[in-house]
């Protein structure tokens, strides 16, 4: 039975801690499926097309590379439908820091209780992306900072275009 997980997130947008993510992940199941969070209490940068687009180009090719199917979709709903939608056992999640683990721990006991079979695997960020997240990026675009360095090259040629408007 293949081994599938669900990377659930944002991805607003793509950034090189999203990348460090799937670079573990791939290793450890047979399909990742890359989940975009659509709520419609947010108003993202980039639109749920634009996100599945930087999902599918960043991180199909290193999926590919691994051996491991991948696929990217949208849900507006629970986290643990949506793994379960796609038939995932395994739930994603990126840790940062302490703080990130609190609040992960939480989620991971919730899920738990509601979906049995999903479990979470926390993936340690490394080191030298470890203080990136997708809101510093888009604030540091927005004030006409170097983003470069924090999202692959892609994603930066979409945020400068975004950021030219």
């Amino acid at each position: 039975m293949p081994r599938i997980a669900l990377y659930p997130g944002s991805f607003d947008p793509v950034t090189n801690g999203h990348l460090d993510v799937v670079r573990h992940a791939v290793q450890l199941c047979d399909e990742l499926v890359v989940a975009i969070g659509v709520h419609s209490s947010k108003t993202p940068l980039f639109s749920v097309q634009e996100r599945l687009d930087m999902v599918r180009d960043v991180f199909g090719p290193v999926a590919a590379q691994a051996g491991c199917v991948f696929d990217a979709t949208t849900y507006d709903n629970l986290t643990v439908a949506a793994a379960q939608k796609v038939g995932a056992t395994l739930m994603i999640r990126g840790l940062r820091d302490g703080s990130d683990l609190d609040y992960e721990m939480q989620l991971a006991g919730m899920n738990e209780t509601m979906a049995p079979e999903v479990h979470t695997v926390f993936v340690p960020a490394s080191v030298p992306v470890r203080p990136i997240t997708a809101t510093l990026v888009r604030q540091i675009a927005g004030m006409g900072g170097d983003f470069a360095p924090f999202v692959p090259a892609s994603v930066a040629a979409s945020l400068k275009a975004k950021f030219k408007r």
